[in-house]
């Protein structure tokens, strides 16, 4: 009897040993990966394990053939805790994907289409990278895997703590540009919250706004009755010469250099690109200055030559005396009206300059209206508050030039201050229609904007310096001015490169 007890029990051990063996050799294991040299796997549970070679000389067991449908049988030790292996039921809310976990729990996926291709509804072999979560797209690509709302959150406000600890972020045309921090730069678009009535809103201040900027001069020209030469005017003009030069030079200069300077674009194979432009918008305003007064000259000197032979050849029988005095009497009017010598001085007051100068606000007026719009809500107050005063320091720039225009009146009074009025309001409202498409890393994007900006900034740099700073200083009438009205002048001028140039910080 008792050999037959140690018969039954050993074949009791005999037989749990054999199927534990064969247990042990029909593990499933998946989604394996290298990781730091070492293969990891998942067990059927889920937990992670790390496959590991015998290197020493184990004691020989019995090891059962498998059959040809059962898997390997690979020693592996537990590193890890159960987990997800795969994330499934994936979705989308607004631009962002989200997936379930195996225990109900939504979670983020920081994937991208590949082209038109749609992104994946599920995703396999999830696994960790130290405290971060990734799973494999179909084609074997990681994507990282945020946790609950919580740690989405909590990430986040990382990111955004280590954003405003080492990174400095703030727009120029339209085109978000930061400093330092560690974050990868990415050319594609980016979602941002935009409060679309607030914006609409706004842009009848801003129409209002310039509309006041550049309408005041005029209408205090206007009741004044001045010529431009009163110390009130003098002050506006000066303080308006010097908002022109910070806008070209400091505005959209560097507005020019920093698009065609962005990495989105590439590299340039010329790197004088942005000079280059603003000498062709200097060359064409003054092919344009140049020309005009050359023809005015021509015309003036004609009707001089005309008149002064028709006043030579009448009728000899009047009295000697006062056919010499009505000559003499009608080419001094002439020549009052029509200084030869004058004709191809550069006069900031001709109508021609003050077109030249519109055209420049205009162009870069209208980038500036779109560009506004399209900045997310975060900036948007704070560059609409710079752009408010930025408009008004044009408008008085612009309309203290207009107010002294002679003649020309429906062109002086409605026409040239209303295009500057609705331009950038206009800019706005096309903004407004493609804030939703538009992408100022776009390289289409960024070479319209910098060429647009370049070539403003060459305009109002010749009419800046040439039209409107040499002439009232070195031809005008601040040559001779007394002290007093010089140093007011000079105080002027400098205010407005200081403010405008303030208002460059942060647009």
């Amino acid at each position: 009897m008792f050999s037959s007890r140690f018969s039954i029990t050993l074949r009791s051990v005999l037989l749990f040993s054999l199927l534990g063996a064969i247990t042990r050799a029909q593990i499933t294991l998946t989604g394996c990966h290298i990781q730091e040299g070492q293969e990891i796997c998942f067990l059927p549970g889920g937990a992670e394990t790390t496959i590991i070679s015998n290197t020493s000389t184990p004691t020989p067991t019995p090891t059962p053939t498998p059959t040809p449908t059962s898997p390997a049988s690979v020693a592996a030790e537990t590193t890890r805790n159960v987990q997800t292996t795969a994330i499934t039921d994936c979705h989308q809310h607004d631009t962002t994907q989200y997936c379930v976990k195996g225990n109900g729990e939504e979670v983020q996926v920081l994937a991208t289409a590949n082209g038109s291709e749609a992104l994946p509804t599920a995703y396999n072999g999830c696994h960790s990278h130290g405290s971060t979560m990734f799973c494999l797209r179909p084609d074997g690509a990681e994507v990282e895997v945020l946790g609950s709302t919580e740690e989405v959150a909590s990430t986040e406000q990382e990111s955004s703590a280590e954003s405003e600890g080492g990174e400095n972020c703030h727009f120029h045309a339209g085109v978000e540009h930061c400093v330092g921090g560690s974050a990868a730069a990415t050319c594609e678009r980016k979602d941002r919250d935009y409060n679309i009535k607030l914006r609409i809103g706004l842009l009848f201040v801003i129409l209002f706004t310039s509309a006041i900027g550049v309408y005041a001069p005029i209408v205090m020209a206007r009741v004044l009755k001045t010529n431009g030469t009163e110390i009130v005017f003098t002050v506006v003009k000066q303080f308006g010469t010097g908002v022109i030069i910070a806008t070209a030079l400091i505005h959209l200069a560097t507005h020019a250099s920093l698009m065609f300077g962005n990495s989105c674009l590439g590299e340039l194979k010329y790197e004088a690109t942005t000079t280059a432009i603003m000498m062709a918008g200097a060359f064409i305003a003054f092919l344009i200055d140049f020309t005009g007064h050359r023809l005015a000259h021509w015309r003036w000197q004609s009707t001089i030559e005309r008149q002064t032979a028709s006043i030579s050849s009448q009728d000899n029988s009047r009295d000697e005396a006062a056919v010499k005095g009505h000559p003499t009497s009608t080419l001094a009017h002439l020549s009052h009206h029509h200084d030869i010598n004058n004709v191809g001085t550069t006069h900031a007051n001709d109508g021609l300059s003050i077109f030249i100068l519109e055209a420049g606000i205009i162009f870069h007026s209208l980038l500036i209206g779109i560009t506004l719009v399209v900045a997310g809500d975060s900036v948007f107050i704070t560059l609409f508050i710079v752009i408010v005063f930025h408009q008004m320091f044009e408008g008085l720039a612009l309309g203290a030039r207009i107010a002294v225009i002679d003649g020309l009146h429906t062109i002086k009074y409605i026409i040239l201050p209303m295009a500057f009025t609705l331009v950038t309001p206009t800019g706005m409202a096309i903004g407004i229609g493609v804030i939703n498409k538009f992408n100022g890393n776009d390289p289409s994007t960024i070479v319209a904007l910098g060429t647009l900006d370049a070539l403003s900034a060459g305009i109002l740099t010749w009419i800046g310096f040439i039209n409107m700073w040499a002439h009232d200083w070195m031809y005008g009438e601040l040559r001779n001015a007394e002290l007093t009205k010089t140093l007011i002048a000079l105080i002027s001028l400098m205010g407005g490169m200081a403010l405008m140039g303030l208002l460059g910080k942060w647009a």
